[in-house]
């Protein structure tokens, strides 16, 4: 789903008046909601969320300086409750990549020509599908090249393993039971 929209940031992504609940449940509905809904709440149809071509779309292609802004866990809530795993950009703000692969989302950085022929891509075949490989690190366009994104190993751990990072801590489990053992 393209949203060639530069310095889009986590107000935008999801609005302050949304911030007051603790719950991930429901927050998809409110993405972008300034942007998405009419001030009668009706949805207005020429935003691409709204959009019957990209519905079910799981990765968002962004503009420039995606998430920057306040700090918030909601913007991710929001953006893995619409239905995103990734979104693709050239750069994000640091606060908003982390709390994205801390919660499940998949920041992925590429290079500014790849960037143009994903926004080309997704105009002239919006149904084009891209495939993401976190294991090796690979994006795979529809015409089979392949692109590479960075990601750090810790992160990377996590997400394949479906864990945040108590969970990730809760794996050695039985090497912590040890060593406090060794301990008294």
């Amino acid at each position: 789903m393209p949203l060639p929209v530069n310095d889009i940031d986590t107000d935008q992504i999801i609005p302050a008046r949304f911030l007051k609940a603790t719950d991930k449940k429901g927050m998809g509905d409110n993405l972008f909601a300034d942007w998405r809904y009419n001030a009668d709440g009706s949805p207005k149809m020429d935003f691409v969320l709204n959009s019957p071509t990209y519905s079910g779309a799981q990765i968002l292609l962004a503009g420039d300086n995606f998430g920057c802004g306040s700090s918030r866990e909601h913007a991710p809530w929001a953006l893995t409750g619409f239905g995103f795993r990734a979104i693709f950009s050239t750069s994000f703000a640091d606060i908003f990549r982390n709390n994205s692969l801390k919660n499940g989302l998949l920041p992925i950085i590429v290079d500014e020509a790849t960037h143009q022929s994903l926004f080309d891509l997704a105009e002239e075949a919006p149904s084009a599908q891209v495939t993401i490989d976190l294991a090796s690190q690979t994006v795979t366009l529809p015409d089979g090249r392949k692109v590479t994104f960075p990601i750090d190993s810790f992160n990377k751990a996590c997400l394949l393993n479906g864990v945040d990072e108590l969970g990730y801590i809760l794996g050695f489990e039985k090497e912590i039971t040890a060593f406090e053992k060794n301990q008294l």
